[in-house]
């Protein structure tokens, strides 16, 4: 790898496997401009050191006897890029294969590992976090990215992805790409989180991204009904409709 003159890259590494975490030690020893900043060997001490250290990178085993990598993530209101270094290639596979940063199978092969180094500086990655209700936090921009997960289903999204979000029962189902996603969260907690120049309250149930409109036509009770990019549709109600006006106008 070669030598830059940007700060060095923070690691932490998550593994209950002593020889595991030997391992990456070694293998990070060897890249340059990596800086090893801690170790964590279960689900409560990872979460700790992430948001004691705030690495850059976190290199995260799957499977482990006090949870799982996927309960790391959601046990966490902001987190790093995530590398899953894992000797299960099919579960890491399906879970993750689209949206983490890069996964690597055990033994981790030292090329995989610099490559997912080299990923994890191009850029700095944007900053990533659960969507969470606590509003004293700063508003996510379109480039955040937010860990979503749905039963097994886990993805990485960034916010300006996700077209719409609508209350359904005692949830909320959050758009995005061709998938969606139920939480259990309040539409108003989710609102808190996001910026408001690039989501608009449609009506008292849904959420909508500005960037995603692509028609806007007139409803009955003089709303709009707004079309969007995926095919969607969202009503906006009489309440809202002049907002949107102002929102969209020039």
């Amino acid at each position: 790898m070669k030598t830059s003159a940007a700060a060095p890259l923070r690691v932490l590494i998550v593994d209950d496997a002593r020889l595991a975490r030997a391992e990456l030690r070694t293998l990070l020893a060897q890249i340059e401009q990596v800086e090893l900043v801690g170790e964590a060997e279960d689900v409560p001490q990872a979460c700790a050191e992430i948001a004691r250290l705030h690495p850059d990178l976190v290199l995260l085993d799957i499977q482990m006897p006090s949870g799982s990598g996927f309960d790391v993530l959601d046990a966490l209101e902001r987190v790093p890029a995530v590398v899953f270094t894992t000797a299960y290639d099919q579960y890491a596979l399906r879970a993750f294969e689209a949206n983490a940063l890069d996964y690597l199978l055990k033994p981790v092969d030292p090329a995989r590992l610099a490559a997912a180094i080299d990923k994890a500086r191009q850029p700095s990655p944007p900053a990533t976090g659960t969507v969470s209700g606590d509003d004293t936090r700063s508003a996510l921009g379109a480039e955040d990215q937010v860990f979503l997960r749905d039963g097994e289903r886990c993805w990485f999204v960034a916010t300006g992805e996700i077209s719409r979000i609508v209350v359904d029962g005692n949830y909320v189902r959050v758009w995005f790409r061709e998938h969606s996603a139920l939480l259990a969260r309040s539409l108003s907690a989710l609102e808190a989180r996001l910026d408001p120049a690039l989501f608009f309250r449609a009506n008292r149930n849904t959420l909508v991204n500005l960037r995603h409109i692509r028609t806007v036509e007139p409803s009955v009770a003089d709303g709009y009904t707004l079309g969007l990019r995926d095919g969607g549709q969202a009503e906006v109600s009489r309440r809202q409709a002049r907002e949107l006006r102002e929102r969209l106008a020039l």
